[in-house]
């Protein structure tokens, strides 16, 4: 068998041959070629179900992104287009880009998002702020749009006569053959945004969007907001030579949203009509969906206070519209994607949380309960695709383990689950459009990423990326230091079972050093049988240096279920402490640790889970680094914080008990915080506020922030020196060489 397509074994070619026993450094964890190997991004099988597209690094520098294919009749891969050819001067993103990437947590530069057209016929990608278009059997990709503006949200109509596109906050199309650009709204300016999504449907709804095409093509829904409501904040962008003074609406918690509308706009007549909304007016668009007879629009709405969910439908013609389910919590619904309608036009499949945990139910298109699909303790990841000639709908789950994720069956007409991944570890899947094979990127704590072609009933197609660490493979000349973490469980003085990740040492000493490294806030999940990637590599270097390296999921994390997550409701940095002491109390058990030297390391949520474990739990915790941490949840936004803890307006005590301050004058270890100073989510106001604070308490602390980075904190060499900057912290503190 050949077991590595020609792009991994061109590019496995070039790399230098190294010993087998070379010791991991930071500066290598950073540098090309990756140590992962190559792994392609964005894998996409065709809508026509012959070949699989995909980004991929440079060997020279892997975050710069090329597009390629596997053609599954020649079984061959090659580059489709080389990013440098296309455009070789520096990219100038706008700041809405830049925010919108940050958002989507888009990374590297070139080619970094691609689009096929329903019929699988065309390709679209932006690359530099312009447009460009390739059909197959041409030779070159045609360039669509060269403007001096930036140009954002580029989209094909299902049927593949336009490209759409948000061009200085109106919406536009252009007939691609032949050429005519037409601007379809005309009073976006200052306030007033066209089909684009507000900053919190973006960083907190997973809505990246404010326009769907309907699937004729004769009508857009579209978003109008205006943001004049949305209180402006002057915060400061420190650059290494500059200071930028950025006024910005920002939605911190308890202050007004924007108004949003929701319109359809007919393409042809280039009119818009304006859907009735409710007399509730601070509310939450989160999700818009077409049915198939694109008549019929869906939209999802929330109040403010997020305990109700309701799915609505619109009808175009009749100009009517009706409530087809409501969700409720006495806590939050969580938005999910993955409503889909049928093509019969009859029936949708619904996801819900309304027994404890994410299900998936089959409805009529009437609003009635046709049935509940899947059930028990255990949640369902997403829908990846629904065989409507089979009857099968194929989706990721955790049936087996909350620490893997694996791809499933479930049978419209009788319910019959099946599991069809068979080798533990990570799955990560994306189907052709009719269902029939599926890309499988496939990894494990100590296996990087590998990418496999199958049928829908799991039977292996071919490799695309096998990667196995051979004598060629980057990662091989570590192998000899390789530490396999142990992934199990331990159970609460309550008996809540939580999931830990354990690096020991392979020369253990009498006692050793422990770095906790966390996350613990919502939606997240840190202790998963998948491949790590830098963060992993930089578990492996402490390992390597003697640390026991530790992660517990806290309750609050996702992929437990409903009753895991709702303790954090209104108390946030309470439970999430509690657990990671259960973790430290855990360790101590162990012969090897050293309880009086163990850190806590997170970033954003982790780094305010990291001031919180220090400030509450001083004689568990004896040196902590908080990256981007967030201090005071009145500084964050409306649609994240007040989803997990109410009204600062009407919950003041919850937010005074939630922030870190009331703490702080308990810290008794060594404290390292670190922010980017251009930080636009996690506003750099939540450090200087606690710098200010323990100034004022006169409690010593280190501190290192990054000019010009954004949350994130992004870059080569930036991300060197920020890891260096960790360990070294530790390393002084605990005694380490």
């Amino acid at each position: 068998m050949n077991k590595l397509t020609c792009l991994l074994l061109c590019g496995l070619s070039l790399m230098t041959s190294t010993s087998y026993s070379e010791t991991l450094t930071i500066e290598r964890i950073f540098s090309s070629p990756a140590l992962e190997g190559a792994a392609p991004r964005s894998l996409k099988v065709s809508p026509d179900g012959k070949r699989v597209t995909f980004l991929q690094g440079k060997e020279t520098d892997y975050e710069r992104l090329d597009l390629w294919e596997y053609d599954l009749k020649t079984k061959k891969t090659q580059m489709l287009f080389n990013s440098d050819e296309l455009s070789s001067g520096p990219e100038e993103l706008s700041d809405e880009e830049k925010a919108r990437r940050e958002r989507m947590r888009l990374s590297g530069s070139g080619i970094v998002s691609y689009e096929w057209s329903k019929d699988g016929k065309a390709l679209l990608f932006p690359l530099a702020g312009d447009l460009y278009y390739f059909k197959l059997g041409d030779k070159n990709a045609i360039q669509l749009l060269d403007t001096p503006e930036f140009e954002t949200d580029f989209r094909l109509s299902p049927k593949g006569n336009y490209v759409s596109y948000v061009r200085n906050q109106d919406l536009y199309i252009k007939h691609i053959k032949n050429g005519v650009e037409t601007r379809l709204t005309h009073d976006g300016q200052g306030p007033i945004k066209n089909a684009m999504a507000e900053f919190v449907a973006q960083e907190e709804m997973n809505r990246m969007t404010g326009y769907w095409w309907s699937p004729d093509e004769r009508f857009i829904a579209y978003t109008q907001i205006d943001e004049s409501p949305v209180q402006e904040i002057t915060r400061s962008e420190i650059y290494a030579d500059s200071i930028e003074m950025i006024t910005q609406r920002y939605p911190s918690a308890g202050t007004n949203n924007v108004a949003i509308k929701l319109g359809v706009l007919d393409v042809a007549k280039q009119s818009s009509r304006w859907i009735d909304l409710g007399e509730n007016k601070d509310i939450y668009l989160a999700r818009v969906d077409w049915m198939a007879d694109s008549q019929r629009l869906s939209y999802q709405i929330q109040p403010r206070d997020q305990q109700t969910l309701e799915l609505k439908a619109y009808h175009l013609q009749k100009n009517t519209q009706n409530t087809l389910l409501q969700e409720n919590s006495d806590t939050w619904v969580n938005l999910n994607n993955d409503l889909h309608f049928l093509a019969d036009n009859k029936h949708f499949i619904w996801a819900s949380e309304r027994d404890g945990y994410k299900h998936l139910y089959l409805y009529k298109t009437s609003g009635e309960l046709v049935k509940q699909l899947t059930q028990g303790a255990w949640v369902v990841n997403d829908i990846e695709a629904i065989n409507e000639v089979k009857q099968l709908i194929y989706f990721t789950g955790r049936r087996d383990t909350p620490t893997e994720s694996h791809l499933y069956s479930v049978s419209l007409k009788d319910g019959e689950i099946k599991r069809i991944s068979q080798r533990a570890g990570f799955h990560s899947i994306s189907f052709s459009q009719d269902a029939s094979i599926y890309v499988d990127n496939f990894s494990t704590t100590n296996t990087p990423p590998q990418v496999s072609l199958h049928r829908a009933d799991g039977s292996q197609i071919t490799w695309l990326s096998e990667n196995s660490i051979d004598e060629e493979h980057p990662l091989h000349a570590y192998q000899t230091q390789w530490v396999k973490p142990q992934i199990s469980s331990f159970k609460t003085d309550d008996g809540t079972e939580l999931y830990y990740r354990l690096y020991k040492p392979t020369n253990l000493q009498e006692k050793h050093p422990v770095i906790v490294y966390l996350y613990g806030g919502p939606h997240a999940q840190m202790v998963t049988n998948s491949w790590g990637g830098n963060r992993g590599l930089l578990m492996q270097y402490w390992v390597n240096k003697g640390y026991v390296v530790f992660t517990v999921d806290n309750r609050g994390s996702n992929y437990r279920g409903k009753a895991f997550e709702d303790p954090i409701y209104k108390a946030m940095g309470e439970i999430e402490v509690q657990d990671q002491i259960a973790g430290v109390k855990f360790l101590r058990s162990l012969p090897y640790v050293d309880e009086t030297r163990i850190g806590v390391h997170g970033h954003s949520y982790g780094g305010y889970m990291t001031l919180m474990s220090m400030f509450k739990a001083p004689d568990y915790f004896q040196a902590g680094v908080a990256g981007a941490p967030v201090t005071d949840w009145e500084l964050y936004d409306t649609h994240y914080t007040e989803r997990y803890m109410g009204n600062p307006n009407t919950d003041k005590e919850a937010y005074t008990a939630s922030s870190v301050f009331p703490y702080a004058k308990e810290l008794k270890g060594d404290l390292l915080i670190y922010h980017g100073m251009a930080d636009d989510n996690v506003l750099f106001t939540n450090s200087t506020k606690l710098y200010k604070h323990l100034q004022d308490l006169a409690i010593p602390f280190e501190a290192m922030d990054y000019p010009g980075k954004k949350h994130s904190i992004r870059g080569k060499n930036t991300g060197i020196h920020l890891y260096k900057t960790i360990t070294n912290f530790f390393d002084k503190h605990f005694g380490m060489k």
